[in-house]
């Protein structure tokens, strides 16, 4: 943006001293620079990527610039974490849309990327990915502010340009399977144990219309099935196919909860505690 300056002369003589009038003017900047995240939102070890765009309207050139990304470092226990992390070689520079050699990169923290040029009238493109790193907070809502700044090659001041990305909201579920005992006689009794995790900020819910199928082999009779400790019905909370084996539960029964998140007090990263649902089938075999 603009910046006013003024300033006065100051006239000594045998006798006295005068001042002159005050002039004002007006420095206007030459580079403007914006930052844009080619994805609005971030995930755990996912990757963003950014695109630095900075426009001269000047007459002369502009060399020697640097970019330094402060990877969205925040303060800490008196120390800075960086929830991005530079992915290497992944920078890519092009002026007035034709693609340069790539330019030298510090990873830092921060990131630097030194020598880089805007022609008079001109643009620059310089486009980069980076990792989401442990310091990444992970709850609903949060997001991650990250800032370039712009200096070097007479600029009269550091130009900067800001990006913020949310984390993604969503359930991330997983599901293992156990069987008990694992070795059993002819019209034993076996017990399926179905884990769901949800390593997500968001919870699932009835909504979601989860389903799990599962064909069993061998067929199992005489099923007892509980979720989460409570007995389940056959034909409302799920169906199973006494010849074929196949076992299903209703839609929206399964509800998972959200995971939750810490942060440690020492290092400052961030621990997931999955939320978690247990369905448990037996039958004979």
């Amino acid at each position: 943006m603009p910046t006013s300056f003024q300033n006065m002369a100051t006239l000594t003589y045998t006798g006295g001293t005068v001042n002159s009038n005050i002039v004002t003017g007006e420095l206007r900047e030459v580079l403007t620079a914006a930052k844009t995240a080619v994805r609005e939102n971030y995930e755990p070890g996912g990757t963003v990527t950014y695109v630095v765009s900075l426009t001269n309207s000047g007459v002369t050139p502009l060399t020697g610039l640097t970019i330094s990304d402060n990877l969205g470092g925040y303060t800490f226990g008196g120390a800075t974490l960086y929830p991005l992390a530079y992915l290497p070689g992944s920078v890519r520079y092009y002026v007035n849309g034709a693609l340069q050699a790539a330019p030298v990169v510090n990873a830092g923290p921060p990131m630097t990327v030194t020598g880089i040029t805007v022609p008079a009238g001109g643009s620059t493109l310089v486009i980069y990915e980076t990792e989401v790193t442990r310091y990444a907070p992970l709850a609903a809502e949060s997001s991650v502010v990250n800032t370039v700044t712009v200096t070097g090659g007479g600029l009269a001041a550091p130009v900067t340009a800001e990006e913020t990305v949310g984390v993604v909201s969503s359930p991330r579920l997983s599901i293992t399977k156990g069987l008990n005992p694992t070795v059993v006689a002819e019209n034993g009794r076996i017990t399926y144990t179905f884990t769901i995790q949800n390593t997500g900020n968001t919870p699932v819910t009835a909504t979601d219309d989860v389903i799990l199928r599962d064909t069993f082999d061998p067929v199992l009779n005489g099923l007892t099935v509980t979720y989460n400790g409570a007995p389940w019905t056959a034909g409302t909370q799920y169906t199973y196919d006494g010849t074929t084996g196949l076992f299903a539960t209703t839609a929206g029964q399964i509800t998972v909860p959200a995971a939750t998140y810490t942060q440690d007090p020492v290092t400052g990263a961030w621990a997931v505690t999955p939320g978690v649902s247990e369905l448990i089938v037996t039958g004979t075999v």
